[in-house]
This record gives C-alpha cells, structure tokens and sequence, in this order.
C-alpha cells in the first residue's frame, strides 16, 4: 500500500536543493534584525533557510495571487458586477510546537514585499477558542486546542464576512501569557491583499451531512493551504524544550496562566511537560490535526534540527 500510495500521489515533491533552485531571481527582503523580529521561541531558523525555502515559496504563492486576482475580475466581467475587494486567503496547519507562528510571521513579511499586494494580514484561530469559564464549565479545560475546544460558527461568519469583501470585519485576540480569550480586545481585517489563517485544525472537516445541507469548513475560505510536518518523537522534543524556555521566561511572571510552574526543577519541568504532550497535543494530534496533512496544497517537512528537508506540493 506504501508504494501504491507514492505511485498515486497528488502530490509532486522536490528535495530542499531541487525547491531551492525555484527561487529564480526573487529578491531577499529580509535581513538579519527582521529575522531576529519574527522567529518565535525556539525556532531555529536562519537566512539560509530563508533563501532555500520561503523565497521559492513566496514566489509561487505571488504567481497564485496574480492568477486568481484576474480569475476574479474575468468572473466579475462576466457576472457584470462590481464587488469589493476580496483577499486570498492562505490556511497554515500543524502541530503545537512545529513552527507554523514563524513560518506565518516570516510569509507575511516577505509577501507584503512583493509590489501587487502590499497589504498581508494575519489571523491566527487562537482567537476563537472558548474562553476559559465556558471550558471550564463544559469540563473541556483539557481538551484546549481540540475542535471541540473553539467557537466554530463564529470562525465561519469572520471567513464568510472576509471573503465577501466586508470592511472593518472584527475577530477576537487571544493572550498565551493569561491562556485566555482576551475581553473586549479585537483585531480588525479591513480588506487586506492576502489574509494568512493559522491554526491546528484549520484543514479539518466535519463528516459530510448525508443531506447534503452542512456548514461549511474554515478551509472552504481558503485559496492555499500549507502544513508543517514533522516526526512525531521530534516535536515532543520541541514542546518539551520549549516549555523549558517558557518556565525560564513567560511563566516568571506572575500573571501568567502557567505562573505556578515558574519554580520547577528540571526533573519536574520534563515529567509535567511530555506528560501535557502525551495526554493532550499528541492525543489532538493524532485524532484531528495529523489526519488533514494530506488536504494541504504545499506540505513542509522538518528535519530534527528544525530545518526544512522536503517540500510536497499539489499538482494542479
């Protein structure tokens, strides 16, 4: 079945040297102090990898939007309708801890760059979690992250709302540092250029209504899709060695959700970190966010030490 599956795949797929070589001529406009700007914690990633990987990248994603800007206007001359500005919308899944922040940080930047669309928003799905009394008061504080965990039909009416072109479209803001929805607080996409939606299900979908009537899926909202991969005993070492850093970091300070684990030993920090991974992120995993790999238009593989090594992408 292995062999059946590489001999049936959708997908073409291109060493790190063989992806690298697309870049063509596509500029580096980034520099050392951007990066410095955008690499989340632990991330190691350099301008090398910029240059192999995300450079390349950006000139296809550039290619995409220009296409399906004039697929847009040839439909519009067509309908004989003139409707507002509508952006494309790249989806990013992965796991806890594989990089999707960084990666979405570092596109961002490099897409806003290019001349035909200077404005790049990003909207990640953190936003859209349950607040932490309704979690709490469902019994589903540990299954945070899980599908069941978020506020799915206010998810579809922001996409529905961004893809009609609507102004001022208002979607939550969430704060790692309380592990909470953030009251009040919003962020406001006005008819961006390219909207860029990360979260771990973005990709999935519901069972398909037997009536043929269901809600859409948040990936229904998108142009491109992008998933980070990696093996799975690599990204319980990330996660535990960021719960490392964050214990020397983020969880000193006193109004942090994880305040109390601030004062563990190293011994501690490592039992209560892989014990988080197993019972929760790799359980979600495996259940909901590894399943949807393959939905993905471009597919991202990381090696151990956090750099990109293959890159899939969907033939058209």
């Amino acid at each position: 079945m292995e062999q059946l599956a590489k001999q049936v795949s959708p997908f073409r797929r291109f060493s790190r040297e063989e992806w690298a070589k697309l870049r063509a001529d596509t500029p580096l406009t980034l520099d050392q102090s951007d990066l410095d700007e955008l690499r989340g914690l632990n991330d190691r990633i350099d301008l090398d990898e910029v240059v192999a990987i995300y450079l390349p990248l950006s000139r296809l994603l550039n290619l995409y939007v220009a296409a399906t800007q004039e697929l847009f206007r040839a439909t519009h001359r067509f309908l004989h309708i003139d409707n507002p500005k509508v952006p494309y919308v790249i989806g990013m899944a992965g796991s806890v801890a594989v990089g999707k922040s960084t990666t979405a940080r570092i596109l961002q930047r490099l897409l806003a760059r290019w001349p035909n669309h200077p404005k790049v928003d990003l909207l990640t799905t953190d936003g859209f979690l349950l607040p932490n009394e309704i979690l709490e008061r469902e019994g589903l504080m540990s299954r945070k992250g899980f599908p069941e965990s978020y506020d799915l039909p206010a998810i579809l009416r922001v996409m529905s709302d961004i893809k009609a072109g609507k102004r001022n479209v208002a979607a939550p803001i969430y704060s790692h540092l309380t592990y909470n929805v953030l009251k009040g607080e919003r962020q406001i996409i006005d008819q961006p250029d390219i909207l860029i939606v990360e979260g771990l299900n973005v990709l999935q979908t519901g069972r398909p209504p037997r009536d043929g009537r269901g809600i859409p899926n948040v990936s229904d909202f998108f142009d491109f899709s992008i998933y980070i991969d990696a093996d799975l005993e690599d990204l319980r070492t990330w996660y535990v060695d960021r719960f490392f850093s964050l214990r020397d970091t983020a969880f000193k300070n006193p109004k942090s959700y994880f305040h109390r684990y601030a004062d563990l030993s190293d011994k501690e920090a490592r039992v209560i970190a892989n014990r988080i991974w197993e019972t929760i992120n790799l359980v979600n995993l495996r259940e909901n966010v590894l399943p949807t790999r393959q939905r993905a238009d471009l597919i991202l593989r990381k090696g151990n030490d956090h750099v990109i090594r293959g890159v899939w992408l969907r033939k058209l």
